[in-house]
């Protein structure tokens, strides 16, 4: 008898029709193994698990890594909340195990290796955009180390995506994009959305209630959101061909599940949409502290193609009427002032809950180059200081490291908390500048976490058998589930001198030496000679003359 594979993949899409007449699709593959790659001997025999992520495990004794490459900006009073959140432009951040010695030197080593395999500029993580934030990001596996000196968090936030960051991210499938979801991942359509957002997520997971056996998993999330109106047509329906360019023939050979969700809460009797072929398999889950209901089809099964072989849905919106639902937490961030000097950042935070409050983690991860007076720094909720319970900031050097500032802040029922603190411009050295400088500086996103009331009563046990959508973050409570979101980076001009005076001063210079060093060089090395002047035309032919009649010549 051959034994029983110790790996396993799923893969998953959730779409979620939006109000407004967008479309939030949401795509998950998990990749499950049971492994060790923290023991000596190294695997050798990959079937489904990527050789290529397995050997960075191994290699930098990594316990949990998180990447990210967002474009765009999720717009959350629009689309809610997004199932795995992520800022704009690139995000890393990795615990590594308590065995390793050398951490800044693994995490810049990984850094580059990272960079490499997904094609990305995450070689430019340095010291200077890396913290080691204290309380908001724990591990999401297994977390048997909790010491954050073997965390470490970057952001780029001025990173582009674009295909040849999704090309390498496809190949990391076990079926690529030949099969399976995988072939409605069309580049050509992907970028030309609202929002798009690529992640890959590495940790230990449990296998049983009681842990006694663990895995590895690899989970990749890909979120997109498409526009009404940049799609062309105008018309409040979508397909899949419509959003993808292709339609789903057949499951990942290779997977033992392969399901479509259809967000269908909102539409109960169908009066908002129509939603055609119709599935009688519904299923219920709990998302975002929600009861959400969704019709299901599973593409392991043939009747779900029907008699073409083919799976196109179809969305067709009846009516415009209805709200959605707000979000309990919505947080936001800008910068205020004037001239290029002084400013101050606000990050704004609302707690939409009626009647409870709850405390959010705030982490700010700011530039050396704005320099932060922290002693201006300010809390307010409905027109009252808020005292934040516990403050961690670490100063910034100048070329070294960014400023750290965590605190824990109690948010008021239905209020609106602010947090303000000022800051000084630095001046730079002129290598020091983007190559287009007067377009601004990047901030990275503020990250906010919480623990949220939640509506309806949550799952604890993580082993049981639910969407992919619906089981990222570990829940450890019944009342609250765990949220994670992000603000807009921050575009901050800074003091610029004027790159064009370099080049005037080279071309006046140039032109001054040119001038009086040619015509000295002239005077040193040029010889005079008396040169009788040649006789005219004239002068000559009456000489001839005056020869053949035996004159003197003039």
């Amino acid at each position: 008898m051959t034994p029983e594979p110790k790996d396993d993949f799923q893969e998953e899409l959730v779409i979620r029709p939006l109000h407004s007449g967008d479309i939030y699709a949401s795509f998950q593959f998990r990749t499950l193994w049971e492994t060790d790659f923290t023991r000596g001997d190294k695997e050798s025999h990959y079937r489904l698990f990527p050789k290529s992520l397995g050997q960075v495990i191994s290699k930098f004794s990594v316990r949990e890594l998180h990447i990210s490459f967002t474009q765009g900006h999720w717009r959350t009073m629009q689309w809610g909340q997004p199932f795995l959140p992520s800022p704009p432009g690139a995000e890393l951040w990795v615990w590594f195990q308590d065995s390793v010695t050398d951490v800044d030197g693994m995490w810049k080593e990984l850094s580059n290796v990272l960079s490499g395999i997904f094609c990305a500029s995450l070689n430019f993580i340095d010291s200077t955009n890396t913290v080691q934030p204290s309380a908001s990001f724990k591990p999401l596996g297994i977390s048997n180390v909790t010491d954050h000196r073997f965390l470490r968090y970057a952001t780029l936030p001025r990173e582009i995506v674009c295909t040849e960051n999704l090309t390498p991210w496809k190949k990391l499938l076990p079926c690529g994009s030949k099969a399976g979801l995988a072939v409605l991942l069309k580049s050509e359509k992907l970028f030309h959305s609202s929002f798009h957002s690529q992640a890959v997520h590495i940790r230990p997971v449990c296998q049983d209630w009681q842990c006694k056996t663990t895995s590895w998993e690899l989970r990749q999330a890909l979120n997109v959101v498409f526009d009404l109106h940049t799609s062309g047509q105008g018309k409040r329906e979508w397909t899949l061909f419509k959003m993808f360019s292709r339609t789903v023939t057949e499951a990942c050979p290779l997977a033992s599940s392969s399901k479509i969700y259809v967000d269908i809460t909102d539409n109960p009797q169908g009066e908002q949409f129509e939603l055609s072929p119709a599935s009688h398999l519904l299923s219920q889950a709990v998302v975002l502290g929600d009861r959400r209901t969704f019709s299901v089809y599973d593409l392991t099964q043939q009747v779900t193609f029907g008699t073409v072989r083919s799976l196109n849905l179809l969305i067709r919106w009846k009516s415009s009427e209805g709200d959605m639902l707000r979000p309990l937490l919505h947080a936001e961030r800008y910068v205020a002032g004037y001239g290029l000097q002084t400013g101050e950042i606000h990050t704004v935070m609302y707690n939409n809950h009626p009647y409870r409050s709850f405390p959010v983690l705030l982490l700010d991860s700011v530039p050396w180059y704005l320099r932060l007076y922290i002693h201006t720094l300010t809390v307010t909720s409905k027109g009252k200081d808020n005292k934040p319970s516990y403050i961690h900031y670490q100063p910034s050097k100048d070329r070294v490291r960014p400023h750290l500032l965590e605190m824990l802040v109690q948010l008021p029922p239905n209020s609106v908390t602010e947090v303000k603190v000022q800051f000084e411009r630095a001046l730079l050295k002129w290598t020091e500048y983007t190559p287009d400088p007067n377009h601004g500086f990047y901030v990275g996103s503020s990250v906010i976490s919480s623990l949220v009331p939640s509506i309806v009563a949550m799952d604890t046990n993580s082993t049981l058998d639910r969407p992919l959508f619906s089981s990222f973050f570990p829940c450890k409570e019944e009342s609250s589930y765990f949220v994670r979101i992000y603000t807009e980076p921050l575009l901050v001009n800074l003091p610029t001198p004027d790159f064009s005076m370099p080049y005037n001063v080279i071309c006046l210079t140039c032109t001054v030496v040119a001038v009086g060093y040619g015509s000295l060089y002239n005077l040193l090395t040029r010889s005079f000679q008396i040169e009788e002047p040649s006789p005219g035309l004239a002068k000559r032919i009456a000489n001839i003359i005056r020869k053949m009649r035996g004159v003197p010549p003039l």
